[in-house]
């Protein structure tokens, strides 16, 4: 069978091996085992050399379609996106053509525009992955909506299987969906860490440094704990635009003690953090599955996050984990209680672990494989 994968994930290419971000490419690997070969029609970067948290795919037998990278939202891009659009079309549309399977990957630029060409295939078997907030109460860009769209329609999304984070009692073609990161081979017996004035607390926050994941306000939580005498740690994992701005105010508070940017590192040196974190810190805007609650969850980290997308269903709704807004006094308030009742915090992040090891990667496979063969 061939696989095609239309993203807008950006790829690299190192000696005969083609790599991409670790999470996705993870992902993927699970679908090429029931594949004879992969056509990927995505950007690449042929500058750019595979980093700390890049994976390269298993598939030995893969036909890379290069596109153009592309921006729709920004108004100084979009002259060039549209002298590029046709040969983008066009290599999507190549793309499919060679395929007996369509893979979308979604939403994003390439993800809209493969939903647009998927229209004149009906008869091929296709799948789409919208990794993002399906919930079409909450605001999102015009070309999330219009891909939306475009896949709950099942006149112009035909023989198609649309997996989604969480359940929308939406059209017959939209499937209830999960993601992730660990093996049941990993499963070891966790005890969730002791919460008392002894030692510090140890915060967490996995996920990129850019205004949507609001990792400042997390930095403002330890700092505000700190000045109440509350002794904690606080760990990044995670790059992004807002690194300097962190430093900075690391610096100017003088948190150089207990405030550590880590950067990009591998998963191994994450799921390790996890292991030794009592709270993660996590008030992201917008997301579809966010891997860090999830991750968090499994190795026994409480999960301090926002009501967004199916992340009220993940923490059953505040029975393993918190929701909270995006207000620092509220959060130590909860830190604060949850010291008072320990016995509270170790019961709620056993009930967390139980539920996040439901979803391993072997579980994954199987649905995978369920859609693919």
């Amino acid at each position: 069978m061939k696989f095609c994968i239309i993203s807008h994930v950006v790829h690299s290419k190192e000696g005969n091996s083609i790599w991409a971000y670790g999470p996705y490419v993870r992902e993927m690997n699970l679908w090429e085992n029931y594949v004879d070969e992969l056509v990927i029609v995505a950007p690449l970067d042929k500058k750019r050399p595979p980093t700390e948290i890049d994976l390269a795919y298993i598939s030995k037998k893969i036909r890379f379609i290069e596109v153009v990278p592309f921006n729709l939202s920004r108004k100084m891009e979009i002259l060039r996106t549209l002298m590029n659009m046709p040969i983008v079309l066009l290599r999507i549309f190549q793309g499919m053509c060679r395929s007996d399977h369509i893979h979308l990957r979604s939403p994003g630029n390439m993800g809209l525009l493969g939903a647009l060409v998927q229209i004149f295939f009906p008869f091929k078997k296709k799948t789409a992955k919208y990794a993002g907030n399906w919930d079409w109460s909450s605001k999102q860009p015009w070309s999330y909506r219009l891909q939306q769209r475009i896949l709950r329609n099942t006149f112009f999304t035909r023989n198609m299987q649309v997996l989604v984070y969480g359940d929308w009692n939406e059209t017959k073609n939209i499937k209830p969906f999960f993601t992730a990161s660990y093996s049941e081979k990993e499963i070891v017996e966790t005890i969730p860490r002791k919460l008392d004035s002894l030692q510090p607390i140890k915060l967490i926050f996995v996920g990129g440094l850019n205004e949507g994941k609001r990792p400042k306000l997390s930095l403002e939580v330890s700092l505000k704990l700190q000045r109440q005498g509350i002794q904690n740690e606080i760990h990044f994992y995670g790059d992004g635009i807002q690194r300097n701005e962190l430093q900075e105010f690391i610096g100017k508070n003088q948190m150089e003690e207990y405030a550590y940017l880590h950067g990009n590192v591998s998963a191994e040196v994450v799921k390790q953090a996890y292991q030794r974190s009592h709270f993660l810190v996590f008030i992201s805007k917008s997301e579809g599955w966010p891997k860090a609650v999830a991750e968090a969850m499994f190795w026994g980290c409480l999960p301090l996050t926002s009501a967004v997308s199916c992340v009220p269903e993940m923490i059953g709704f505040g029975e393993r984990g918190d929701l909270v807004e995006a207000d620092v006094d509220v959060i130590i308030e909860i830190i604060k209680n949850y010291m008072k009742q320990p016995e509270g915090y170790s019961s709620k992040c056993i009930k967390a672990m139980e539920w996040s090891r439901q979803f391993t990667l072997e579980k994954f496979e199987e649905e995978i494989k369920e859609l693919i063969v």
